[in-house]
């Protein structure tokens, strides 16, 4: 049977639960989360899997969330264990794929993974990705530029998109 080792941090938004497998950082859980948190990913992803709590195997994660949310980090460097289906691990590549700084629509997501026409399945597959801030969903927007849906709450997605657009590199009017 597989272990889930799990952890709490605190960091500049709150605290987080971290639970990472042998194969990497698994989940994230953000502070007010909405959905059915930690232990509702586990009895979809893993059931029967049995729980520690062990900062050890969480400490890399830890550090690079914490520095990102600093804004001391723009990428992650983490093994990561991401499990869905191949279609939600189609749309977490693409989010990865969004540089730090920058948005994109559930349509532009949608036409990056060559489906179009799924506008809503990307949706979901957004508001399941099991990695927030690792997998940074906060930077998929609507189509006409308002924020739309995010586990952590929409106040959370504008600070980190702000935070985001503040600390990139660009023209800056002056």
């Amino acid at each position: 049977m597989e272990s889930v080792h799990t952890a709490q941090i605190e960091a500049p938004i709150g605290s987080l639960r971290l639970a990472s497998t042998s194969l990497g950082l698994a989940y994230v859980e953000l502070p007010h989360a909405s959905g059915r948190g930690l232990e509702g990913w586990l009895r979809r992803s893993l059931p029967g899997t049995r729980c520690d709590e062990a900062f050890a195997p969480n400490r890399v994660a830890a550090v690079q969330i914490v520095e990102y949310l600093e804004g001391k980090r723009r990428t992650f460097d983490l093994a990561l264990d991401l499990r869905g289906t191949a279609f939600q691990q189609a749309v977490w590549r693409a989010l990865v794929a969004i540089a730090y700084g920058e948005t994109r629509s559930y349509a532009e997501v949608a036409r990056a993974i060559g489906k179009p026409n799924a506008v809503r399945a990307v949706g979901a597959a957004n508001g399941a990705n099991p990695l927030a801030l690792v997998v940074p969903c906060h930077r998929v927007i609507a189509a006409d530029g308002s924020l739309a849906g995010y586990g952590g709450g929409l106040e959370l997605k504008a600070r980190l998109l702000a935070m985001e657009r503040s600390l990139s590199p660009g023209p800056r009017l002056l």
